[in-house]
């Protein structure tokens, strides 16, 4: 270590002094509060299940939603049981659209703020810059995707709803000709079981045999009474009854192999603004890390949803 000569002390001791304040600075700065989005947010717990940040995930979202940590969010409240409000009166949103933007919100290190908003005001309130991004079981259109880009979460179409323990033995839509069974009035159901009368036919039996009804739930008190063998409504909703109606031991819900996701099924997709397709990348990254790791599934059989369940996380899926 060099020495410093007697008549350049003083000057070294002022420069010792300039040094350390000059330290005391650089350490001041380097202890200040990190900008917005350059830390880790901890990890958040949701449908009990303990959800880190994937960092891959995370360093694809843009800058703009980093510093606001917010995603905002339309959803069309209640359409049970994708979205709705935790008990009558309340304005408490759940739901498995709340619960997965939630788990992805969290994949992401991002807060996903649901906001009630009428379906068909949801698009127009995008693009006026009110949202982000919808998750309300909006289906994957083509036409759709001229506004949004959507990150496909789910598939549904067609379900089969039975009594508790299917006396009837129905496994696939084709064992229902010859039998009655119920569909609300005016619904697409009301097409499908009319083009399933040719397949009836070329099996030597009676077509379907239809009956109509105002509501769904209708055709649910239709079962249960006897006057229909099953009813025909959306995947998701047959699920949902069958998971909920009597805790669980009113119905069923049949599962046909050759159509996991339902009769007819279309996409179901988180919508992005198209103007941020950065974000979209982001949330299939996180939804895919969800499917994979489990608790997407978790998420979806909690409300009875399993059968519209898909494999991949895949962008704008629809092709009509």
């Amino acid at each position: 270590m060099h020495s410093t000569p007697p008549a350049r002390r003083t000057i070294a001791a002022v420069a010792v002094a300039l040094t350390a304040l000059t330290a005391g600075c650089s350490t001041a700065a380097t202890t200040a509060e990190p900008a917005a989005g350059t830390t880790t947010p901890e990890a958040r717990e949701v449908v009990g299940v303990e959800i880190a940040v994937d960092p891959e995930a995370r360093a694809l979202v843009p800058e703009t939603f980093l510093d606001s940590g917010t995603v905002r969010v339309a959803t069309d409240v209640p359409y049970p049981p994708f979205e709705m409000y935790e008990d009558e009166g309340s304005d408490v949103i759940t739901g498995l659209d709340y619960d997965l933007g939630q788990a992805i919100g969290a994949v992401l290190g991002l807060e996903f703020a649901f906001e009630a908003q009428k379906f068909d005001g949801i698009i127009p309130a995008i693009q006026a810059g009110k949202y982000d991004i919808t998750i309300s079981a909006m289906t994957d259109t083509v036409e759709r995707q001229g506004a949004l880009t959507f990150v496909d979460y789910s598939a549904s179409g067609t379900g089969m709803l039975v009594a508790d323990g299917n006396p009837e033995g129905i496994e696939t839509y084709t064992d229902l000709c010859g039998l009655p069974v119920g569909v609300q009035s005016g619904t697409q159901q009301v097409d499908l079981v009319e083009s399933w009368a040719a397949e009836c036919e070329d099996l030597g039996a009676e077509p379907v045999d239809l009956k109509q009804y105002p509501k769904d739930s209708d055709a649910q008190l239709a079962i249960s009474s006897g006057a229909v063998v099953a009813s025909l409504l959306t995947k998701p909703a047959a699920g949902y009854v069958a998971k909920t109606a009597g805790d669980g031991a009113t119905f069923d819900s049949i599962d046909d192999p050759a159509a996991p996701n339902g009769y007819g099924a279309t996409p179901n997709g988180i919508g992005v603004s198209n103007t941020t397709p950065e974000l979209a990348e982001a949330i299939q990254v996180a939804l895919q890390s969800l499917i994979d790791d489990g608790t997407y599934e978790v998420i979806l059989d909690k409300y009875g949803l399993t059968g519209i369940a898909v494999d991949e996380a895949t962008i704008n899926g629809a092709e009509s």
